[in-house]
């Protein structure tokens, strides 16, 4: 990091528009190992943040220095204290890591960057803790915690089904419940896929693949089989929860954008004594036929007010995969509003 000094002095002075205007301010780092994380591989981190706000970012012993015009250098300091904190609570940094904390300094919202690291969700087989990562999966995350029924809306990549998995085998680590049960509706997206080969099970199989992905990743293949085979775990398309009452259970209704109206009752009437419910969706990808209305757009707008129910809305600021989805969604929004404006 030594080695940019010079270089970054020479670049500033060639910084379009800073002129009589520029200044420098100091943040202290509180321990110098956290330079290397703030920096990250090769400086990527700060060459992000240089580029975001046109300033110049360099380390001085236990202290970062930021140089720039005023309004910059206010904001990348915001940035490079809020980043400081999820370094001193733990967390990685990450790209979106990154554009999140930008966002969120451009909202004035940054001071409450320091909630997110309270609380681990629970630990994966590999050892990597799954915590909330934005305010909206925050957000998410307490409202199961304290409510029996728990609606996620909201884009794809924003972590719906992941967080719901991770509540779901932290509440069966700690004997809340004794049983999971993961169901989605089984309707294709777009395409006819026709009739599949196998048993019950191989049919289900591929769309029910996203949850899988998520009990492997937090269970372990060897496990899931395991509590498969005792009952304690159960994966099944929606039209096989008709008729039951689950009591003791988590329950997870994944892709509920493609439930009719009637199926999203059926499905909310099933819950027993000592039950949670969480049931997610995306209402711009819903694959049923043009003539069926969606079962999750009914049950927001009716259960809005009902009590021990909480509905929540993720946006695109919570999308945690990579940053060309979080542009996707953008791009796709501008597109419909600029539509509904145009007829």
């Amino acid at each position: 990091m030594q080695r940019r000094i010079e270089y970054l002095k020479e670049s500033a002075k060639k910084r379009k528009g800073w002129g009589e205007r520029s200044i420098e301010q100091l943040v202290n780092i509180g321990r110098m190992e956290y330079a290397a994380d703030l920096f990250g591989n090769l400086d990527s981190n700060v060459r992000f943040l240089e580029a975001q706000y046109g300033v110049a970012i360099i380390c001085r012993d236990s202290e970062i220095k930021v140089s720039g015009e005023e309004e910059a250098v206010s904001k990348a300091v915001r940035a490079v204290e809020s980043l400081l904190t999820l370094i001193n609570k733990g967390n990685p940094l990450t790209e979106q890591t990154l554009r999140y904390v930008v966002s969120m300094v451009q909202d004035g919202t940054e001071d409450k960057l320091s909630t997110l690291s309270d609380d681990c969700v629970c630990i994966t087989t590999k050892g990597r803790p799954v915590r909330p990562k934005t305010l909206g999966q925050k957000k998410y995350v307490d409202a199961i915690k304290q409510n029996t029924v728990t609606f996620g809306v909201g884009p794809a990549g924003t972590g719906k089904t992941y967080l719901a998995v991770a509540m779901a085998v932290r509440a069966f680590r700690a004997h809340d419940i004794n049983r999971i049960v993961l169901t989605r509706p089984a309707v294709e997206a777009g395409e006819k896929l026709g009739f599949l080969p196998g048993d019950l099970q191989n049919k289900v199989d591929p769309y029910l693949r996203p949850l899988y992905d998520a009990l492997f990743d937090m269970l372990g293949a060897e496990n899931y089989q395991k509590y498969v085979e005792k009952g304690n775990i159960e994966v099944a398309p929606l039209a096989y929860m008709r008729g039951r009452t689950l009591d003791d259970s988590f329950i997870i209704l994944d892709e509920a954008q493609n439930t009719t109206p009637e199926q999203m009752k059926m499905f909310l009437t099933r819950l027993g004594f000592n039950s949670k419910a969480v049931i997610t969706g995306d209402i711009t990808q819903i694959d049923l036929p043009d003539i069926k209305r969606s079962g999750l757009m009914d049950a927001v707008k009716i259960l809005k007010s009902v009590d021990d129910i909480s509905i929540n809305y993720l946006t695109n600021k919570d999308v945690v995969r990579h940053r060309i989805v979080q542009d996707i969604i953008k791009a796709y929004e501008r597109y419909y509003e600029e539509g509904k404006r145009h007829k």
